[in-house]
Formats: structure tokens, sequence, C-alpha cells
């Protein structure tokens, strides 16, 4: 878990030292901080599909999952309870300046840039199966560089990302410990697929194209892992 654990501090320490950054940053600056996280993750986003998509053996799946996924998330208003829970995290610093919605966007893009991903998904079974922490330690430097900007746009209330991130990248280390079957190159794949969609949609909703409301859809991630299940034991 050695890894995880660095993987969660860099994130910590980005969240910290991109807030301290954020006092001297202009509004109009900040603006343009947001422009640029948004058109950030929607080329990110864009690319998880394409690279993925060629690898993928279900090529319907993704469209299964983010149907059932949203409606799921629409049903239990998971983005109306993410945006209250951020709105109590960032109340204090946000009465003045009117981010508590920027909290809520931001938190939900940080925590697919620091979850979804090939690095964050396969580093912790490497780590659990082999004692490899490489590909962690890869992601913990690239996160330490995106908390850092994240948090100079949204603010210290980034931080609250770090353990989402810490208890993702634990699931994947305590299956791969019990049981390295159930974590297959090709749910990586299809789990790729969902969560570049997802990212893609944050970026539209920070740009202000539409509000996706991406956090409704994170169900979706759910619907390939319960599939897989599914074929194992039929």
């Amino acid at each position: 878990m050695i890894g995880t654990i660095v993987n969660t501090a860099c994130i910590v320490a980005g969240s910290i030292l991109g807030a301290i950054l954020k006092r001297g940053i202009k509004p109009c600056y900040q603006s343009a901080l947001y422009n640029a996280m948004g058109l950030c993750a929607l080329v990110l986003g864009i690319n998880a599909c394409v690279q993925n998509m060629p690898k993928s053996d279900y090529p319907i799946l993704f469209i299964v999952s983010l149907a059932i996924g949203s409606l799921a998330g629409y049903a239990l208003k998971l983005s109306d309870r993410f945006n209250h829970i951020a709105e109590k995290l960032g109340r204090k610093k946000s009465d003045e300046t009117g981010d508590v919605g920027k909290l809520g966007e931001g938190l939900s893009t940080g925590i697919l840039l620091y979850c979804i991903g090939t690095l964050s998904m396969l580093g912790p079974v490497m780590s659990a199966l082999k004692g490899d922490n490489t590909y962690l330690y890869t992601n913990a430097t690239l996160d330490l560089v995106t908390s850092t900007v994240l948090a100079s746009t949204y603010g210290i209330g980034m931080i609250w990302a770090a353990p989402v991130l810490f208890l993702w990248q634990g699931v994947f280390y305590l299956i791969a410990t019990l049981s390295s079957d159930v974590i297959s190159q090709s749910l990586m794949t299809e789990l790729s697929i969902v969560g570049g969609v997802l990212i893609a949609a944050s970026g539209i909703s920070i740009l202000g194209i539409k509000d996706c409301k991406a956090v409704n859809m994170l169900p979706s991630l759910l619907v390939p892992v319960i599939y897989f299940l599914l074929r194992q034991i039929f």
C-alpha cells in the first residue's frame, strides 16, 4: 500500500500548495484557469475513449453502462447530494467569493482525473501482485502537478479528493490480493472508456457548454464490474 499512500500524500501536498498560490491569483486569471481545466478535462476524456475503444471486446457495454448508470444516478440525486456536501465543506471560504458550486465542480473533476486511468487502476494491482510501485509513483508525480493546478483554481477544498483516491486504489489493491482473476485487462479497458466519457462530461460542464452533471453518471462505473462478475459466475 506504500504506493497508494505516496499517491494520496502527493494530492494532499499539491492541494495545499495550490491553495497557497490561489491567494495571489487575480479573478481574471482564475477565469482563465477554469477554461484551461475545462479544456484539459475534455481532451483527456476524449483521449481515454479513443485509446481504449479499439481494445474493447464489448463495444456496446459502455453505452449500456452510461444509460443504466445515469438513470441510477439521477434517481439517487447524486449530483445534488454531492454539491450539498461540497457546500458544507467550502461554506466558510465561499460565502464571500461565491465558489460553492465551483468546489463541487472541481471535486468531481479532480476525483475522476485522479481515479480513472491506467496508472491509477493498474498501479495498485501491480503493487499487490508483484510489489511493484512504479506505476503508482509515476501517477503520484502526475497527480502532484494536477492537484496543484486544480487547487489553485478551486481552493483548499480539493484536498477532499485525496481520501477518495485512497479508497479507490485500496479497493483494487484488496481485490487483487484476494483474487487476481477478478481484475482483467478487459475490465480495465471498459472502465477507462466509461471513465473517459465522464471526464469529458466534466470538461463540458466546466466550460459552461452544458451542465452534464457527471456525478450522476458515476454509477456507470459499476455496470462493467457487475457485468464481468456475472460472466465469471455464469
